[in-house]
């Protein structure tokens, strides 16, 4: 693919960008929530603005429809099947909603790294912690795993459940 671009001397030249096209959309891919639809939101999505422009955006389910309808107005093709499993997927995973949660005496390492912005380390020394003590009851007592920031679990507190 070729796009052509304008110098600040206004003539034109080409920028291959496929191959720059396909490393984005890796990206993005790897960013977004799996789950049915991902596929076709970043197909959708991708096409003409990229779909960083996409997951930064939270709506609720008449916010996407209307997002999408814009979509197909100024030129996205898709079939209603792909439109509806992207409307799902966009509605479920970028919700205006306040997110659920963090259980943090179910969540796994993974998920108290991404939800808490742990490093690898600390969250997996929060699930050893639990493994050995037992589960959490309160803010305090994970500010009692070695090596936590009680800084972020103070900042976090209304976003976890025990």
């Amino acid at each position: 693919m070729v796009v052509y671009s304008r110098t600040r001397t206004n003539k034109m030249f080409p920028i291959r960008v496929l191959p720059l096209l396909s490393l984005l959309s890796l990206a993005a891919f790897a960013q977004l929530p799996e789950g049915p639809g991902k596929a076709e939101t970043l197909k959708l999505c991708s096409g003409c603005h990229g779909i960083e422009a996409s997951y930064g955006i939270r709506l609720d389910r008449n916010g996407w429809q209307s997002e999408v309808a814009k979509m197909v107005e100024v030129g996205m093709v898709a079939s209603d099947e792909e439109i509806a499993r992207t409307l799902d997927y966009l509605a479920k995973n970028f919700s205006d909603a306040p997110p659920p949660r963090l259980n943090v005496n179910k969540a796994s390492a993974a998920e108290l790294e991404a939800g808490l912005a742990l490093s690898r380390s600390v969250a997996a020394a929060v699930v050893a912690y639990r493994a050995k003590n037992g589960a959490f009851q309160s803010p305090g007592d994970l500010k009692k795993v070695p090596g936590i920031d009680g800084a972020k679990i103070d900042a976090s507190k209304d976003q976890l459940a025990f």
